[in-house]
Formats: structure tokens, C-alpha cells, sequence
């Protein structure tokens, strides 16, 4: 049985009528809602166990990798860990790869380069599983906060408006700006935080940028790539949760069992994008904090 649905309280004001610029920046995402459960191989989840082929090798990340906080460098192969497993049914606004129904991301749990975890996207056919392999513990130095915790979620769609983005188009920035102002002079709410990018973990739609818009060009094609995932390490805070608050969290803040414990850098994410364009679509991920 699928989880209780979750869902997204509307706009509070008329984004669109008040500000029709952003109407063809509009996207839909996907809010995964996170919470603690026992989802089984066949689910979708956040943290929970993969549908992986029994004849496909776990990955495993041979990249240097260390924890930053010791500074512990570790060279042997460390085994990646689920972060999420997304069947097409469930996130009907994503385009997933022709031929396949199941989208699965991990990560080595590691810091890298970028001071976060290295993530590994597959798509796949789930009809075409047979018998599944299970994944393998964690590395048994991996930062606890880097292994998400095994979580039912409750996709729901919403739409977006750029966020950091939108500070990139000085026109249509400076075009807006008064109007911006006068809405929060009249309801105190906020572009940014109220109206513009859902957090917490999702599909599609703009990335969740806390430090500016950085988006990658793919190596293969040059063009920009799509945003895949984000990965934050809260589903609201002290300035989202007035207006992405789900209706069924009114009255409570969820603690610690609520959401996969991750901690990313307080308040950061990581963002994977992909380009559709070539074959195999190609990753690339960036963090801030």
C-alpha cells in the first residue's frame, strides 16, 4: 500500500496574474516528502533498498575520497549507498530515458573534490530485473550524515518559478523588482522563499540555489544540462515552511525520524543535472552550502 499522499498548500498570492513575465519560466517538479518508513525494493523511496540486477556489480567509488573533518583519506573502493529510487508512476512531470520506468541515484558517501558526496545516476527497465542483489553495508568509516535513512515517500507535483536564476536576468529582474517590493510591503511575502522554488528533495524544476545559479554545460554536446535531482538536507525552514509547509504537517515541525537525516552543509543541497540530448544522458552535480 502506497503511502498518504502529501500536499502542497496553492500559491498564496496569483504568481502569474501578479507577475505574467514568469509565466513561460513556469516548471513542474516533483516534491518526493520524505518520511521514515520500511519501503521494500519495489518502491520508491528515499534512502531504501534498490531494485538492482543480481548480474550488475554493485558500484563502487575507486575515486580519492576523505572526511573532511579528520581529514581521513581513504584509497580502497568504497560501495555507493542508495539516495533515491523513483518509478515513472510516480513522478509523471519528469521525462524519463526511452525504454526505461525506474530512475536510481546513490552516492559515495564520501566527501570529493567538492567537499560532498560523488552521486551515480541509472536508469533502468524494472520488468527487466530478475533476482535483485542487496546492497552492501556502508563503508564503516562513512559520515552517518551522508547515509540517508530508508524513507517512504509521497510524490506530488507542484510548479515553480526561478529563484537564484532570475537574479541572472537583470531585465527581467529590474522589470519585476517594484512589484516585488510592493508585494511584500502589502502580505510580507517574500519572492524567493514563498513563491518561487519548492525545498527539500525533488525531481525536476529549478535546483534549490542558496549560494547563485550555477548550471553546467555538457562536455559531450556544450548546451546547457537539465536539473535531475536535488538532494537538500530539510524539506522547509524557518522561511519556507509558511508557504511549502504540506498540508499535513499544520500544527507540527517533523523531527529528526521525518526526514533521511542528511546534513549537507546546513541548509545546501546537491544538485545532479543530466543532458537529454546524448547518449547514455551524462551527469554533472554541484553543491553549495
Amino acid at each position: 500500500m502506497k503511502p498518504a499522499a502529501f500536499t502542497t498548500p496553492p500559491r498564496p498570492v496569483a504568481v502569474e496574474e501578479l507577475f505574467p513575465e514568469l509565466a513561460p519560466l513556469r516548471r513542474e517538479a516533483v516534491r518526493l516528502h520524505p518520511r521514515a518508513g520500511d519501503p521494500t525494493r519495489h518502491d520508491s523511496s528515499v534512502g531504501g533498498p534498490l531494485l538492482w540486477p543480481a548480474d550488475e556489480p554493485w558500484p563502487v567509488c575507486d575515486e580519492e575520497h576523505w572526511e573532511v573533518e579528520s581529514d581521513v583519506r581513504h584509497e580502497a573502493a568504497v560501495p555507493c549507498v542508495p539516495v533515491a529510487q523513483v518509478f515513472r508512476a510516480d513522478a509523471p512531470a519528469v521525462p524519463y530515458s526511452p525504454g526505461t520506468d525506474l530512475l536510481q541515484v546513490l552516492w559515495c558517501p564520501f566527501d570529493h573534490e567538492d567537499c560532498a558526496p560523488l552521486p551515480l545516476v541509472r536508469w533502468r527497465d524494472s520488468a527487466a530485473v530478475g533476482a535483485a542483489l542487496p546492497a552492501p553495508p556502508p563503508h564503516p568509516g562513512a559520515p552517518r550524515e551522508h547515509v540517508p535513512r530508508p524513507c517512504a515517500v509521497r510524490p506530488e507535483v507542484v510548479t515553480e518559478y526561478p529563484d537564484a536564476d532570475l537574479h541572472q536576468n537583470r531585465d527581467l529582474y529590474d522589470a519585476l523588482r517594484n512589484r516585488l517590493d510592493q508585494l511584500e510591503r502589502d502580505t510580507g511575502l517574500l519572492y524567493e522563499p514563498h513563491l518561487s522554488v519548492a525545498p527539500g528533495i525533488k525531481l525536476g524544476g529549478y535546483p534549490g540555489f542558496c549560494q547563485g545559479a550555477w548550471w553546467p554545460d555538457c562536455a559531450g554536446c556544450g548546451q546547457r544540462m537539465e536539473h535531475l535531482l536535488t538532494v537538500a538536507d530539510h524539506e522547509y525552514d524557518g522561511e519556507t515552511w509558511r508557504t511549502w509547509l504540506p498540508v499535513e504537517d499544520e500544527g507540527r515541525v517533523p523531527g529528526a525520524d521525518a526526514v533521511p537525516g542528511l546534513e549537507l552543509g546546513g541548509g545546501g543541497g546537491v544538485y545532479v543535472f543530466e543532458c537529454r540530448t546524448c547518449a547514455g544522458r551524462p551527469t554533472a552535480h554541484y553543491f553549495d552550502s
